[in-house]
């Protein structure tokens, strides 16, 4: 994979747009100017620092991502996610739920310990699970005083790391031709001459062996319900939950969330309400159609490339390794906005007027959320065409003592992924370069083919376990953005709270990777990757009891949290 090294040179500093645009949102708390300027400035180095040229091409990209038709499909599902969730608050459906679930859950730790199996149980997609976890839960989670930002940190991290280690998801295909892309590399090294052989596995069976090192996502699932049931916190997300419980504000004074559906839709009815299997039915819906929708584009996809004569032939496990999100998203949408809207004038719950004033504002609740998804999609598509990945991989992958890649691999995709705030695209950029670096490395520096497997394998986990860690902690990622907006959060506050959760599920990961390295110098063992995951989640419980402790004494703060308990 070459580099053309001397653009950098014409740009400047390829970093720089990203990382303005991140630091002026955590700064300033203002996400839609820091991504405008970080955007704005990327125009700039790529026309030579015209400034009229540069705003012209600011907003041909800011143009060209709404445009872009899986970009508008995403659009336009918000707004219709925006009217359902605005009729089932008005009607009072939303309500209806919580009071039947209140009868089952007594606690704020039964409340997030409940969010938290939903979101592993909605594990085919990361966009699904933060649409249906959020606007689920949120309700129930505001009644048992669970703070917003524990609720987005809740559904955010177990929507891209349960996706990305289900070989059952929308991800899987993305991941696997990813691999394949890398194998084709291999292949062509071998017919050169460079290496006597390649893989004889396929890239589903290099999925699978890559899977036990995919340490980041096991142990940020691990460590949710790990604070969920134990209640103990530390950083930022303590003093959100320590208000929650003192004084019930969900949502600090000052917040701005992506989806106030307080302040913009107002109260829900009281005298006449919805019933609770209105929202129960409409969600059910959602989910059901997403997955027929996905099932049948998938299938659509293996008809056209020939694979069967039908689409309802493909398994569903082919199908979601070849289906678009976007469009059964968008169907299981209107298809649940059709029946809470007409559940809501069936029951006699809203008039035509009313249901109709709640559609509109529910498209108004996700006016800034939107805004803000468009310029992450846009600072993307700018630091693509700066050169900012290919300016970070041609700086720090050089020739790596073979037993290192995969620490090396996880360290470049977490900061690929944090700065370009995409997941998918830093496994597009990485897999493809540390594949075939692993493979080759370990058959030139040492000529074991057993070894060959297990760093390749390791240098897997670590392309999706970093891609996924920065993309989870990024603020300009669209699935941090989405959990924010889902689950009616401040959207700063959620990046805030969660980066420190984020980064100690990181840092036992890098941990794990250097005990790799260590190992692998040693003596290969192809059992390494499972042992490692469950050493690592040992050392995250203790680290998390630490930090714990420390924090809380630091700060004068109980240690436990109060398990506040619904009348």
């Amino acid at each position: 994979m070459a580099y053309d090294v001397e653009r950098f040179g014409y740009y400047t500093f390829p970093l720089l747009p990203p990382l303005i645009a991140i630091t002026l949102s955590m700064i300033t708390d203002q996400v839609l100017p820091s991504l405008f300027l970080g955007v704005w400035i990327a125009a700039l180095m790529y026309t030579a620092y015209n400034p009229i040229a540069g705003t012209i091409k600011t907003f041909e990209w800011i143009v060209g991502n709404i445009t872009d038709s899986w970009n508008a499909t995403i659009l336009l599902f918000d707004f219709v996610i925006g009217a359902f969730v605005g009729v089932l608050y008005v009607s009072g459906a939303m309500h209806s739920i919580a009071e039947v679930l209140i009868k089952k859950v007594k606690s704020s730790r039964g409340a997030s310990l409940i969010a938290s199996i939903l979101g592993v149980l909605v594990f085919f997609d990361d966009y699904s699970n933060t649409v249906i976890v959020g606007n689920t839960m949120r309700t129930l989670t505001d009644k048992a005083r669970v703070s917003r930002e524990l609720l987005s940190y809740i559904v955010d991290s177990t929507a891209a790391p349960v996706a990305g280690i289900m070989f059952v998801s929308t991800w899987i295909g993305m991941e696997v031709s990813t691999i394949q892309d890398a194998l084709e590399a291999i292949n062509a090294k071998v017919e050169e001459g460079v290496i006597s052989t390649a893989p004889e596995i396929g890239p589903y069976g290099l999925w699978f062996r890559g899977l036990p090192y995919h340490f980041y996502s096991f142990l940020a699932l691990l460590l949710v319900f790990l604070v969920v049931i134990t209640r103990r916190h530390f950083g930022p997300m303590l003093e959100a939950e320590l208000r929650a419980v003192k004084t019930g504000k969900v949502l600090r004074d000052g917040a701005v969330p992506l989806m106030p559906t307080e302040t913009i839709i107002g109260e829900p009815k009281t005298e006449k309400r919805a019933p609770w299997w209105l929202f129960a039915l409409s969600v059910f819906a959602l989910i059901a159609v997403t997955l027929i929708g996905l099932w049948y584009t998938g299938g659509q996809a293996l008809v056209e490339n020939k694979v069967v004569s039908e689409w309802y032939q493909a398994s569903l496990i082919d199908a979601l390794s070849h289906a678009d999100p976007s469009t059964p998203l968008l169907w299981g949408s209107f298809i649940a906005y059709l029946i809470a809207l007409i559940g809501a004038l069936g029951t006699r719950a809203l008039r035509f007027k009313e249901a109709m004033d709640a559609t509109i504002k529910g498209f108004y609740l996700m006016t800034l959320a939107n805004a803000i998804l468009l310029l992450a999609w846009t600072i993307k598509t700018a630091v693509s065409e700066v050169g900012t990945a290919d300016y970070i991989i041609a700086r720090t992958v050089t020739m790596i003592p073979v037993y290192w890649i995969p620490l090396v691999v996880f360290l470049v995709s977490m900061f690929i992924a944090y700065t370009t705030g995409t997941s998918w695209g830093t496994f597009g950029i990485m897999m493809p370069l540390s594949v075939p670096l692993a493979w080759i490395a370990a058959l030139v520096q040492t000529g074991s083919v057993e070894l060959a497997y297990i760093v390749t394998a390791a240098s897997i986990g670590a392309v999706f376990g970093g891609g996924i860690y920065g993309d989870h902690v990024s603020p300009i990622s669209d699935t941090t953005i989405m959990s924010s907006m889902f689950s009616g959060c401040d959207h700063i506050d959620h990046v805030k709270t969660q980066i420190p959760y984020g980064t100690l599920a990181a840092f036992v990961s890098l941990i794990l990777y250097v005990t790799l390295a260590i190992w692998l110098s040693i003596t290969p063992t192809p059992y390494a990757g499972i042992i490692l995951v469950l050493i690592g989640a040992v050392l995250l419980i203790v680290l998390h009891r630490l930090l714990n402790k420390w924090y809380t004494k630091k700060k004068g703060l109980p240690e436990v949290l109060e398990d506040y308990k619904i009348e």
